[in-house]
């Protein structure tokens, strides 16, 4: 792929809205988060001919008028823009504060205001607990364009389609995602009277993502595959991707050039979900060239790598590539239970994967393992020994609560360990909740934390 942006010579000028909703939770951070698959569908439908307008709710557009913009750290990850909200009645019981983040609802319907005459309205959605914002951003775009037919797709679309048929007041779900989606939306607004040539895109054929449709991005976000080889019981990417597809290395090398050259970009974050998978023929051939070309360029992996496959020479092109912020997968040190989840760490793999990042020049500050807290059926005292052996190890480690998700290997035993009704209320889904542990369970969590942060802070 040589363009950025290639455009196809049609005459039509349809106008359609792509909206990025807000999120509603107990806590929310921007850790290098974009709407990636919104932001390729706005690129693919820009070369179909149309016209494109993104609202992001989460990020909004320029400064709002009296409001201090969000505190910014050093790699472009920050706090969104908030308000309190009204917790829904079935999360009347959790004694924190609820919110709404991003722009405020009236630069939000202004937003939409602006807008003449759209053809249709496309509204993404991520976690399948954040529906309340999916609800409100089509309320309000019904309001404005009452006439205009609104199409929902994303995660929550794909993973609880009963649901947003039920009750997210959209004309169309479509739960097709990746590839597939772009073609089912070509296919959905012909339906429309809507007229493009559509394409079978590949990974490799879609145009950049439409990052330049934001406003003063510090940072952008990459895909270099979908998929994974490995099938975690836990994770919704085997039935969101089925396969495992990667890009050509050289055709991700020319996309950052482009950001780097033509946007100042210098932060990167891999939203692989295997990046380091068949290193020798896709990651590491494009570090290779990021370090013979002497980019200046900080890359992060906020989602985690596999340790099996840093060896010393894999680390080695991390640190020299610029890699400044790792994430490593272990989720948890109990090798039995490791088999049960996902096969994907053997004895000493983990301990090895470390001290490889080490000696390559990575500090322990750098190096960060996710541990999984609130599994169904994992005891306080296992996540208590994988956080003491992350800071043992020579890492950090941070908790990730477990969300449990709908079609996954693990969702069945989800169900049966929780006290809440997962199946019929996706508010339960809230990691907040450790919606698979009991209370006594639940009572230890701020204790795990505080370890967590003590070895964070003292190493």
């Amino acid at each position: 792929m040589s363009g950025k942006y290639p455009r196809k010579a049609f005459s039509m000028s349809q106008a359609l809205i792509l909206i990025n909703p807000w999120i509603y939770d107990f806590a929310a951070y921007d850790f290098w988060s974009k709407p990636l698959g919104l932001l390729y569908i706005a690129s693919y439908l820009r070369q179909q001919g149309f016209r494109i307008h993104l609202i992001d709710c989460l990020h909004g557009g320029r400064p709002e008028a009296g409001k201090r913009p969000p505190t910014r750290r050093a790699y472009g990850t920050g706090k969104f823009l908030k308000e309190p909200a009204a917790k829904p009645p079935a999360l009347q019981h959790i004694p924190r504060t609820y919110s709404r983040y991003g722009i405020s609802q009236e630069s939000f319907l202004r937003a939409l205001r602006n807008i003449r005459k759209p053809a249709a309205i496309l509204v993404t959605s991520a976690m399948t607990y954040w529906y309340p914002g999916v609800q409100e951003a089509i309320r309000l775009a019904r309001a404005i364009h009452p006439h205009v037919p609104i199409i929902l797709g994303g995660l929550y679309a794909r993973l609880c389609e009963d649901h947003a048929h039920q009750t997210s007041g959209a004309d169309r779900i479509l739960s097709d995602s990746g590839l597939q989606a772009m073609n089912r939306i070509v296919h959905v607004l012909h339906k429309h009277g809507m007229t493009a040539e559509a394409e079978a895109p590949t990974l490799d054929s879609l145009p950049y993502p439409a990052f330049d449709l934001l406003h003063g991005t510090p940072y952008v976000s990459l895909l270099t595959s979908v998929g994974c080889p490995y099938h975690c019981r836990y994770c919704a990417t085997p039935v969101i991707h089925p396969r495992h597809f990667s890009r050509d290395p050289y055709h991700v090398l020319e996309e950052i050039l482009y950001w780097h050259r033509d946007y100042g970009i210098r932060d990167y974050a891999f939203y692989d979900d295997a990046l380091l998978f068949r290193a020798g023929t896709h990651a590491a051939i494009l570090l290779e060239e990021i370090i013979r070309r002497h980019l200046p360029v900080r890359l992060h992996t906020p989602n985690a790598l596999h340790v099996r496959e840093i060896s010393a020479e894999i680390a080695r092109l991390l640190h020299r590539s610029g890699f400044r912020t790792i994430r490593l997968g272990l989720e948890t040190a109990d090798m039995e239970m490791h088999q049960d989840l996902d096969g994907k760490i053997s004895e000493g793999e983990f301990d090895r994967a470390v001290m490889n990042l080490r000696k390559a020049g990575f500090s322990k500050r750098d190096i960060g393992a996710y541990v999984l807290v609130g599994l169904p059926g994992q005891s306080v005292e296992s996540v208590l020994q994988t956080i003491t052996f992350v800071g043992d190890t020579g890492a950090t480690p941070y908790l990730a609560e477990y969300s449990p998700i709908p079609h996954t290997a693990l969702w069945q035993k989800a169900v049966e360990h929780s006290s809440y009704d997962l199946s019929s209320e996706p508010l339960f889904h809230n990691n907040t909740l450790l919606p698979c542990w009991n209370e006594s369970r639940r009572a230890h969590f701020p204790k795990l934390k505080q370890r967590a942060l003590e070895i964070r802070r003292h190493g």
